[in-house]
């Protein structure tokens, strides 16, 4: 396998040919570092707006290495940590504002693939955001009545008999339905937007890392190549950017695990009766999050969110996780206790202190812009982020660049040890919570009427 194939199931699932490194020094009007969902979409839609511009993308792997490849393929409405939080942080005004930029992300992905026969998996299935305990219904019913409030009526509240009728789980109370939901195949996906961004003509570069950024007294990116003069610079890491300086305490790296059973019999496949075929999270703090593969194999994620000391990339696999995984994934469907694990795989996201998103220009140098913060919620953002990025590189203000997320203050992160403890406290905190539910839950069943 080459050094992609083992990071997730979907990097290995089809064949690829990557692109050649640049080799030598060169000269571009825009220089993107990072070949993710946004770093590509940046690229063509900058492309597209001004073909006369030469735009490059620099990937220090292949495109999708990152969380672009290794994510569950849900292309979801949420942005940050769940709306009632967005709303308390940045007011309902705001929080409505954030939910309709993602709808129209997720509208976005289909778009896309129709126009440029994409060919990924695609499909609306909805998503089904399931409660395990009195304390998760409660909490998401709250939350269907605070999107009503602001307008948003597209969420729905299924109760445990309904459920029921959609996926068989002895675990489900009740789940808020939202039709406003996609899935893909995200290595497919990325792939095929290369495509579209290289038919533009956009340069992408792939096993092309960038050691490091220098803006004065003109802007020229290291590479193993040579030097990358550039009049305007991306940075589309997430996850990664910490590994330049000028990104280091916008976010923590926060991995995220997956584990995938083998393709499902037809016996067993009727004995869950995932008929619907939704994408599936429950209402946890520390979610899991799952769905069906097209071979019908259940893809299992969530659990925990690690950071590791020091910002560490280098964690891609974590057992004891993967244990867990597999044990949630049988505990909600008992009937798949003799089912098989075949693939596991993990990697980080970008979680800024808000646990919100941000975008914009690097200080007051309008030469540099960035993006990061997907919260694990990245694959129908990401990719809509690349209008916004266009903008701001080209410096328009537009209804897109207004946004309130967009050259926001983000709070900046301590030092480490700092950092850790930080981040430690904050996640401990949300496990408690989950414990401390799932204690105060247990026993209730359907009679509970919930």
């Amino acid at each position: 396998m080459t050094d992609y194939e083992e990071k997730s199931y979907w990097l290995g699932s089809s064949p690829y040919e990557e692109s050649a490194p640049l080799g030598g020094s060169t000269k571009v009007d825009v220089a993107v570092v990072g070949g993710g969902f946004c770093g590509l979409s940046t690229a063509y839609y900058v492309k597209r707006a001004d073909p006369s511009l030469r735009v490059a993308v620099l990937e220090d792997k292949v495109v999708g290495y990152g969380a672009s490849g290794r994510n569950g393929g849900f292309a979801t409405t949420l942005m940050g940590f769940t709306l009632s939080i967005t709303a308390m942080r940045f007011g309902k005004e705001k929080a409505k504002q954030a939910h309709d930029f993602a709808h129209r992300a997720v509208d976005h992905i289909g778009q896309m693939v129709d126009a440029h026969s994409i060919d990924c998996d695609y499909e609306k299935p909805g998503l089904l955001t399931v409660a395990l305990n009195p304390s998760q219904a409660k909490r998401l019913q709250g939350e269907i009545r605070l999107a009503e409030k602001l307008g948003i009526h597209d969420l729905k509240w299924l109760d445990a008999h309904m459920v029921q009728g959609e996926v068989h789980s002895p675990t489900y109370l009740g789940a808020r339905l939202e039709e406003q939901a996609a899935l893909i195949n995200p290595a497919k996906y990325v792939r095929g937007l290369k495509r579209v961004a290289q038919e533009e003509g956009v340069e992408v570069y792939e096993r092309t890392p960038v050691a490091a950024v220098h803006p004065d007294p003109i802007l020229h990116l290291d590479t193993p190549g040579g030097l990358v003069e550039a009049e305007k610079v991306v940075f589309a890491t997430n996850a990664f950017s910490g590994q330049f300086p000028q990104l280091r305490n916008k976010q923590f790296p926060v991995f995220t695990y997956i584990v995938l059973t083998e393709p499902l019999s037809q016996d067993k496949m009727v004995e869950i009766g995932w008929r619907g075929r939704q994408g599936i999270e429950d209402a946890r703090n520390m979610i899991h999050y799952y769905r069906l593969t097209p071979d019908n194999r259940i893809l299992f994620g969530g659990s925990d969110a690690k950071y590791y000391f020091g910002g560490a990339l280098d964690h891609d696999r974590n057992s004891r996780i993967f244990r867990r995984l597999e044990r949630d994934l049988k505990r909600t469907f008992p009937g798949l206790k003799d089912v098989r694990i075949e693939y596991e795989w993990g990697g980080p996201v970008s979680v800024p202190l808000d646990f919100f998103p941000a975008m914009g220009y690097l200080g007051d140098d309008k030469r540099i812009a960035y993006s990061l913060g997907c919260i694990g919620h990245g694959v129908a953002m990401m990719n809509m982020a690349g209008q916004i990025m266009r903008d701001l590189v080209l410096e328009r203000e537009t209804e897109l660049t207004n946004l309130f997320f967009v050259n926001r203050r983000v709070i900046p992160l301590p030092p480490e040890p700092l950092r850790f403890a930080l981040e430690e406290t904050i996640r401990q905190a949300l496990k408690a919570q989950d414990a401390w539910e799932a204690r105060k839950g247990a026993g209730v069943t359907e009679s509970t009427g919930v």
